[in-house]
């Protein structure tokens, strides 16, 4: 097995990202955030755009998982690939120093078109691949187009994948079923105890973005949650 996934197994990878429009945007703070999930025990990290994977992999030595996300004010995230959809977006954060690079693997485009990007990345950067995927056929696509990790990343996130507020907690078990590579629990998980299910499921490794490095998220479910009780006891 693969030193890296070694180091990864029954680990915890932190997402570090924010756009533009958060207040925690820009490279200084993801390095600050990077160094803050290292202290706190993840053993890897998760990290959007060349700059910013260049600012955390400088700050510690945790390996990243890097993903190049392109939105415009256009884009509809349902349906459209925003996560590396090209070789070329994929290359620059290989050249910040991404470990693996992931990229979505749905259906939203064809299943060719995603094994000739597979290729195309094997070949000519020589890194390990992590599937973005939300459906059970996609992960199975992926592992057989050669990637080294399937991740539940998307489920919920394409139209026509399970719609549900938490964790996809079935298609993480169908994946460890199914499928010999390592599976990535990603997705709506912001509990500890969902964290321990997904392993329970099968799980390699886990991913958690928001419910560690978006305040403002974390403060507007403390939120609603107050207020919901303060309108009931009126």
């Amino acid at each position: 097995m693969n030193e890296l996934l070694n180091k990864l197994k029954n680990g915890l990878i932190v997402s570090c990202q924010a756009f533009e429009d958060e207040p925690l945007h820009g490279s200084d703070t993801m390095a600050k955030m990077a160094v803050a999930a290292k202290m706190g025990g993840a053993v890897g990290l998760r990290g959007c755009w060349p700059n910013d994977i260049k600012a955390m992999k400088k700050a510690t030595d945790l390996p990243i998982v890097g993903i190049y996300k392109v939105m415009d004010e256009n884009t509809d995230v349902s349906r459209d690939i925003i996560i590396t959809p090209t070789f070329e977006t994929a290359k620059e954060i290989y050249d910040a120093g991404a470990d693996i690079i992931a990229l979505d693997c749905t259906k939203r485009r064809s299943s060719l078109e995603t094994e000739k990007l597979i290729y195309k990345i094997k070949s000519e950067l020589d890194v390990m691949i992590m599937a973005d995927i939300s459906t059970l056929e996609e992960g199975i696509d992926a592992a057989k187009f050669g990637v080294d990790i399937v991740s539940t990343t998307l489920s919920g996130y394409t139209k026509y994948s399970t719609q549900s507020s938490g964790p996809d907690y079935d298609l993480v078990q169908q994946l460890a079923e199914k499928i010999d590579k390592p599976i990535n629990a990603e997705g709506r998980y912001w509990e500890p105890e969902q964290m321990i299910k997904a392993f329970e499921c099968g799980a390699w490794m886990i991913t958690i973005g928001s419910a560690i490095t978006r305040p403002q998220l974390i403060t507007k479910r403390f939120a609603d949650r107050l207020n919901e009780y303060n309108t009931k006891g009126e």
